[in-house]
Parts: C-alpha cells; sequence; structure tokens
C-alpha cells in the first residue's frame, strides 16, 4: 500500500510507562513487544516527509473527583497521572520526531483534544495507528477518525494488548466497521 506522505500522519497512541513498561501501573506485555516495530516506523515515515503525532493519556490527579458513571481510576486504578513517570513516553520510542503530541483525558484522542482541527489544516487524510491498548485507545481512537471522514489503518505489528484476544477483537471488529488492518511492512509512502 503506497500512501503521499503529504497526506498521511502516523498516530502513536499512549505509548507511556505505564502502559508499556514492566514497573507500569497498567503494563501490558503486548504493548512493550511493539515499541521496536513502531519506532521503526515513526523513523521511516518521518523521513519520508509524512506526519507523525503522538498521544499521551495524561490525568490530572483530581479529574474523576466529581464523575457521575465515567471515572477510569475507579475502573483501572490510577494511570498516566499528570506529571508522574508513568505518563511519560516509554523509552525507545523516537518521540523527538513528532510533529505534535496531543494530550487526551480519555479514550479517544479526539474527544475535546485539537486533533481532528490540526489534521485537517494540514490536508491529512490517511491515518495509520499505532500504539497501546488495541481495544481501548486504539480502538476509540481510529474509529472516531472513520467517523470523522478519515481512513484509519489499523497496522496489526504495531499494536499492543494486555491479552492476544484483545488484540485480535479489536482488528476484526475494526476492519469489519469503519477502518483497514495492514501489516507495517505493507506499508510505503510515494
Amino acid at each position: 500500500m503506497e500512501l503521499d506522505p503529504d497526506e498521511t500522519a502516523v498516530i502513536v497512541v499512549d505509548m507511556q510507562n505505564d502502559f508499556a513498561h514492566p514497573d507500569g501501573a497498567l503494563y501490558a506485555p503486548g504493548s512493550a513487544d511493539v515499541t521496536e516495530p513502531i519506532a521503526s516506523l515513526v523513523e521511516r515515515a518521518a523521513d519520508a516527509g509524512a506526519s507523525v503525532v503522538f498521544t499521551r493519556d495524561v490525568h490530572p490527579p483530581e479529574q474523576f473527583d466529581d464523575a457521575h458513571y465515567y471515572d477510569e481510576f475507579d475502573q483501572w486504578g490510577e494511570h498516566v497521572v499528570a506529571d508522574s513517570w508513568g505518563a511519560e513516553f516509554v523509552a525507545g520510542l523516537p518521540a523527538d520526531r513528532a510533529d505534535h503530541v496531543v494530550e487526551k483525558h480519555t479514550y479517544d484522542a479526539f474527544q475535546r483534544t485539537e486533533l481532528e482541527g490540526w489534521l485537517a489544516a494540514r490536508g491529512i487524510r490517511d491515518l495509520l495507528f499505532c500504539g497501546t491498548l488495541a481495544n481501548v485507545c486504539v480502538l476509540h481512537t481510529a474509529g472516531s477518525a472513520g467517523l470523522r471522514d478519515f481512513r484509519p489503518i489499523l497496522l496489526a505489528d504495531c499494536i499492543g494488548a494486555i491479552e492476544d484476544d484483545h488484540h485480535e477483537y479489536a482488528l476484526e471488529h475494526a476492519e469489519w466497521l469503519f477502518g483497514e488492518v495492514h501489516g507495517s511492512d505493507a506499508v510505503s509512502f510515494a
């Protein structure tokens, strides 16, 4: 699959210590396993002139104090707390190659962020998704992209999960409902 780098962005979802480092609060071994393939993809895309966007899940300590129903700390325990080691990008990723970093406070990187406007202002139409977790933030962000008429392409070998079943479910659901699934080796830039 050949993509125009001027119209393409790699979206690296939440590759942070709490998810991708063994000492992280919500460590998923599948997330650590995709660090190297994501780093390679980011370098290749950036060298070709494609945009690179990193999302960073960040929760102020008081974010859910007044929550009626939606409370990630209740669901998952405290994680990626603002200004903590857990919220930092995991070592081994070329985060310095990012053209933009989106701080988000929920599963969907489009929810109450500038991501859609940033992409649209640059004429970006095709989004290559990688990162973690497959069935949570990657799935919700990619689905939201599809609803906004971007082309979501999920790169199976660059997406981490807690369990293999979660990875398989997310990719099958995405391909069935709103996007495409490929391996990163299938991607080239025109």
